[in-house]
């Protein structure tokens, strides 16, 4: 892809995540369903962080673009590797993981990840904008441009403490309220609990590795390690 058009992409990317961010947070509230808790706002859910960091990844894609075009190299190249690493160990994972997982337990029992209650808060685009389209703009960033992704153990580590630090959050906001984020995880003891964390994130690494795959697949000997 030409870098006008690909700067281009990156700017309606970057302005439709502002978009979804935006209506995200000028929902209204008042009739919030009973059983949503205020601790932690919309910021304890997985969703919410994702398009956040979408925003920033789009945006910093769009500053690397940008001055790719004014010819800026020695700033670019610094902005192009922290693109590059949001990209291969946050937003194409996380994408991945929240559309799988939110449509999985959606279609087993909505009522685990998304209560009915909540079609008359949340419309049903922004449901999609927030768990479904996430995943083609991932699909896509892929064919639009190539990414240096680091080597397996640095961003297997990196996804890791990713996860951890969002598992540990989950983890507080339930010793401090006694309710978990998710009504799913009130089904589970903790030895079950802690099988069902290992289990997402194996599949959180599943995602990571298929991003790195698809990568190398259509970039080939772009697909350089650092």
């Amino acid at each position: 892809m030409e870098i006008s058009t690909l700067t281009a992409y990156h700017c309606l990317a970057f302005a439709w995540y502002l978009f979804v961010n935006y209506s995200v947070i000028h929902l209204r509230t008042e009739n919030r369903p009973s059983e949503l808790f205020l601790y932690g706002g919309q910021w304890k859910y997985l969703t919410i962080l994702n398009l956040v960091l979408q925003a920033v990844f789009y945006g910093v894609s769009f500053l690397a673009d940008v001055l790719r075009l004014i010819k800026k190299l020695r700033c670019v190249k610094c902005v192009i590797s922290s693109r590059d690493l949001l990209f291969s160990v946050l937003a194409f994972p996380v994408s991945t993981f929240v559309c799988v997982s939110f449509w999985a337990l959606y279609t087993y029992n909505r009522e685990l990840v998304y209560p009915k209650s909540l079609d008359g808060v949340i419309p049903q685009w922004l449901n999609h904008a927030m768990h479904t389209t996430v995943l083609p703009f991932a699909f896509l960033e892929i064919f639009a441009t190539p990414h240096r992704y680091p080597t397996k153990k640095k961003g297997l580590v990196l996804v890791g403490f990713a996860y951890f630090l969002y598992m540990s959050w989950v983890l507080w906001i339930y010793l401090v309220t006694g309710e978990w984020v998710y009504p799913l995880f009130a089904w589970f003891s903790p030895a079950g609990l802690a099988a069902f964390s290992a289990g997402s994130f194996a599949v959180m690494v599943c995602c990571y590795s298929f991003g790195a795959f698809l990568n190398r697949m259509i970039w080939g000997q772009f697909f350089i390690l650092f």
